[in-house]
């Protein structure tokens, strides 16, 4: 015959199986407290005696915890209703989370560090030697291509330009002056007013004096090309990283003034083992992280892969363009990246948050298995493979569609009843 607790205002009431009044207290349950009094029977928890019993002395030993004394009802309907609590919750078991397992394209993610590089850096020099006479820019400065940085002491250049037109206009009269004498010399010749030995002379004249002319011009555009060389100019848009002279300075040709990078285009260098070499192309996926910005992720291409490996750190060159061109970086900064390349097969993969791993070199994982109606959890030994995307690959000890506990699965113990609380 089975037994009833029910809990009311009135205090604890004990009712058999059938419904009639317990006047005496089950040997298996304890003995009635002394006041206690019972009320018409109403609908409640069912349990055996003994969880009745269990019950009864949990609540006895709330009493005691809580000070009470005597028979007070209120008292021992709020102490019983706490002990049920507790034996429910202890019956169903800590709740996880869970997620399953599944088959999946496994990805290694490889990672590499590199530098941010400028695709254009100069040190620029000036074409002629002289004086630093004017420096238009400081270190920082923004500049466009064409704009003046530096000018020379051009003055003996602007007097040898002078000179060399002044040749020009000499030289051009010249000719014009043995030009009409030849054609003077043309009509006595056909006149036979003069030998025609003459006329040819008029003639070798002319031809002297052109060459002359052209000469001259060549001189004259010489003396203009020095003088401009005197003044040097950004030849592309940056910025000058570097000032190497001053005012009054002599410099000479090699002798580098400013040092000018480009800020626009920049992509980054990574050094890259060699053993990947066959795996990588345009397609490849690249995560880049700068290391001025830290927590921000950026994709980025691959523009070139330079099939020259360096012989003393068996690695190549991987250059890949930032698809952000707002993004703030300047020449310099060390990057990381992370290259997801296909692995090329398909395996078992869990989240990396199922994984324990323990002091004596195993691997484990909480599988969820399902007995009378029951959540249990099975420890499983799994040999784990790749990490990438917060997944771990699993080389051998699970199989696909299996639950692992990802949440709440410090302190479980084998066979342990859990209480399945959501699922990833």
């Amino acid at each position: 015959m089975g037994w009833a607790i029910i809990p009311s205002a009135s205090g604890l009431r004990q009712m058999s199986s059938r419904g009639s009044p317990a006047r005496k207290a089950s040997a298996r349950g304890g003995r009635r407290c002394r006041g206690e009094r019972y009320n018409p029977p109403r609908m409640g928890a069912v349990a055996t005696p003994d969880a009745a019993g269990g019950a009864r002395r949990d609540a006895e030993d709330a009493m005691r915890g809580l000070g009470v004394r005597g028979g007070r009802p209120g008292a021992w309907a709020l102490a019983l209703g706490m002990a049920l609590a507790a034996s429910l919750a202890s019956a169903a078991g800590p709740a996880v989370v869970v997620a399953e397992s599944r088959m999946q394209a496994v990805v290694e993610a490889l990672r590499v560090s590199g530098s941010v590089t400028a695709p254009r850096a100069a040190r620029l020099s000036p074409a002629v030697a002289g004086q630093v006479a004017a420096l238009r820019v400081d270190v920082g400065s923004r500049v466009a291509e064409g704009e003046v940085l530096v000018e020379l002491d051009a003055e003996l250049a602007r007097i040898a330009l002078e000179v060399a037109q002044a040749a020009v206009v000499q030289a051009s009269e010249a000719l014009a002056d043995a030009r009409r004498r030849e054609a003077d010399g043309r009509r006595l010749a056909n006149s036979r007013s003069i030998a025609a030995s003459a006329y040819e002379a008029l003639q070798s004249e002319v031809r002297a004096d052109a060459a002359l002319l052209r000469q001259r011009e060549a001189e004259r555009r010489a003396a203009q090309a020095r003088l401009e060389r005197h003044v040097l100019r950004a030849p592309f848009d940056g910025v000058i990283s570097a000032k190497l002279t001053e005012l009054g300075e002599w410099i000479a040709p090699g002798d580098a003034a400013l040092a000018l990078v480009a800020e626009r285009g920049l992509w980054v260098d990574l050094q890259v083992p060699q053993a990947y070499f066959p795996r990588l192309n345009p397609a490849v996926p690249v995560q880049l992280r700068l290391d001025a910005l830290p927590g921000q992720a950026v994709a980025a291409r691959i523009e070139r892969i330079v099939p020259v490996s360096d012989a003393t750190a068996r690695s190549f060159l991987l250059r890949v363009g930032v698809t952000d061109e707002g993004l703030p970086m300047t020449a310099g900064m060390s990057a990381s990246a992370v290259l997801r390349l296909d692995a090329g097969r398909e395996r078992v993969v869990v989240a990396r948050d199922a994984l324990l791993r323990h002091a004596d070199g195993r691997v484990t994982v909480w599988a969820v298995e399902e007995a009378d109606a029951q959540a249990r959890v099975v420890e499983r030994v799994v040999q784990p493979g790749l990490g990438f995307d917060g997944l771990v690959e699993i080389v051998d000890g699970l199989e696909a569609g299996v639950r692992v506990v990802v949440e709440g699965n410090e302190s479980l113990r084998q066979g342990q009843a859990v209480t399945v609380a959501g699922a990833r």
